[in-house]
């Protein structure tokens, strides 16, 4: 799906983000040949057809979530801009008090029985992609002292076979654990760091309901998305 750019991407291993340490390759990878995988077309939609209703969080269930209701828009662009159309976009998150619907996820903070935190959507002719959804709070994790995870959602895109899949993430502006975060610091470039951080867009805000912020995704050349990197 992308370029690869060792100024962009984080490394396997990265040890102020401490599960690097415990997952990251000890040998160096071997490079299998192509035929080795699967290359049935894409995107991906596994059981259910994507429905229009999917790319709003906020109304998967009988009840409204609690929260601050956002729009989160954009567009998925190749290495020359043009748009990359009837991409499968994925996204999944924390609720607005810092806490993922995961049996893993045990910290004290309140689960949000109005809430899921996992939406998808189809781009359209434009590359276009639009969810509705809550902002998530930062939640604590273990990784070293007063550790604390700035405010994120995940992404997840198919392209146009299934071995072609972006997983990155995306932080909000003016957050001041962004500078904190060992994930996020092991981009090695700034430009890269910053690729992942959306833009406030008062253009999409809704007035009285819901503010809006732009997160284009760029999938080859200097400007593609950072990912995380599956070892």
């Amino acid at each position: 799906m992308r370029s690869f750019d060792s100024e962009l991407e984080p490394p396997y291993l990265h040890p102020d983000y401490r599960s690097t340490v415990l997952r990251a390759p000890l040998r160096p990878l071997v490079n299998l040949p192509s035929e080795w995988f699967h290359h049935a077309p894409g995107p991906a939609f596994g059981r259910i057809a994507t429905r229009r209703e999917d790319a709003d969080l906020t109304r998967q269930h009988k009840g409204e979530p609690l929260g601050e209701r956002i729009i989160v828009t954009g567009q998925v662009l190749d290495s020359d801009g043009a748009p990359v159309r009837e991409t499968l976009v994925e996204i999944w998150q924390a609720n607005a008090s810092g806490r993922y619907v995961d049996p893993s996820d045990d910290h004290p903070a309140p689960l949000d029985p109005n809430f899921t935190g996992a939406g998808r959507c189809l781009t359209d002719a434009q590359g276009r992609y639009r969810f509705v959804t809550i902002k998530p709070g930062a939640y604590p994790w273990n990784n070293h002292p007063n550790a604390w995870r700035p405010a994120h959602i995940h992404f997840s895109l198919f392209g146009p076979e299934l071995g072609s899949r972006l997983v990155t993430q995306m932080y909000f502006p003016g957050d001041p654990l962004i500078p904190l975060d060992p994930i996020l610091d092991s981009i090695p470039d700034q430009r890269g760091r910053d690729l992942l951080v959306a833009a406030f867009d008062p253009a999409a805000t809704e007035p009285a309901w819901a503010l809006a912020y732009r997160w284009d995704i760029v999938l080859r050349g200097r400007n593609a998305m950072p990912r995380e990197e599956a070892p």
